[in-house]
């Protein structure tokens, strides 16, 4: 990996891939159902703006998340580019073999660093969810499919506070054992901040590469770039965001979801550190979900840039 020096002793990756979340993790928590006409639309617009990444669904339940119920249409319908990858979320063997009917090539799995969040969200242990992953790992190895992990609540917890670096570091080392080719670590609730980011990192960074480490940040505090700035001076070069900042934060009250890709990719431009996004076309893409879901946009930097 190439670094840049800026001012300062930090060192900086010259290139971050940005993983677009929006599809999927942005419109999961919306209220009401997304035309899938909607999202295959968005998808494609997405597609368009230099990403190598757009995070297309998720293959669960619709009894669960109503809202990824069209995963098998939205999937089958995006105009797919060679350039760009369209990983879907599965949680089990089952959301896997639907994924694979379609010709799903990569997949995403997660777990968290939280006991009582992980009982609370998938009934079981933390030990028991890394067991569940096993089956799956090994169907996604037998049908040549890459496999990227989440660790939610990597800098804080809704039920138990403050998570341990030790414990998030110890699951991520398992998922990337097990054969995740890349690890996100999420602020779910986006309590986190640039000290705690960095304590966390320097754990994790012990036991894995930097090169498969991503961040995933939420902005409820707002503190997501701050925390963003943090990982990539420690070498960290993939960044999850949610275009439009789309995607809510169901447990904590009044949380603006995920950091906005305009305003991360502003960011990194601004720093002279490339991205292979044009801004403007993820403008336009921003726009339009917005006006579909009738709603502002969360991006700073989309609202600056509509009054210029």
């Amino acid at each position: 990996m190439t670094l840049i020096k800026l001012k300062g002793d930090r060192l900086f990756p010259e290139q971050i891939k940005i993983v677009e979340v929006g599809p999927r993790d942005g419109l999961q928590n919306e209220k009401e159902v997304v035309p899938t006409l909607i999202k295959v639309e968005f998808i494609n617009k997405l597609s368009l703006c230099g990403l190598q990444v757009v995070e297309a669904t998720s293959f669960v339940s619709p009894k669960w998340v109503p809202q990824m119920g069209d995963h098998k249409d939205v999937y089958e319908a995006i105009t797919k580019h060679r350039n760009v990858s369209y990983p879907v979320l599965v949680p089990n063997v089952k959301g896997l073999e639907a994924a694979l009917s379609v010709g799903v090539k990569e997949i995403a799995i997660f777990g968290a660093a939280s006991e009582t969040f992980t009982r609370k969200n998938i009934n079981c242990s933390i030990e028991e969810s890394l067991q569940r992953f096993e089956d799956v790992m090994m169907l996604a190895k037998q049908e040549q499919v890459k496999v990227r992990g989440y660790v939610s609540c990597a800098l804080g917890c809704p039920y138990e506070g403050n998570v341990k670096p030790r414990v998030v570091a110890e699951v991520a080392a398992r998922l990337y054992k097990m054969g995740c080719y890349e690890i996100s670590l999420g602020d779910t609730i986006g309590v986190g901040t640039p000290g705690s980011m960095e304590k966390m990192l320097e754990e994790v960074l012990k036991h894995l590469p930097s090169e498969a480490v991503a961040v995933h940040c939420h902005d409820t505090y707002g503190q997501a770039l701050a925390n963003i700035l943090i990982a990539v001076g420690m070498g960290v070069n993939v960044v999850d965001a949610s275009v439009a900042g789309l995607g809510g934060c169901p447990y904590a009250k009044g949380a603006s979801g995920n950091v906005a890709t305009e305003d991360v990719v502003y960011m990194l431009h601004g720093m002279g550190i490339k991205t292979g996004v044009n801004l403007s076309k993820l403008l336009e893409a921003g726009e339009f979900i917005c006006a579909s879901l009738n709603r502002p946009n969360g991006s700073k930097v989309a609202r600056a840039m509509s009054k210029l």
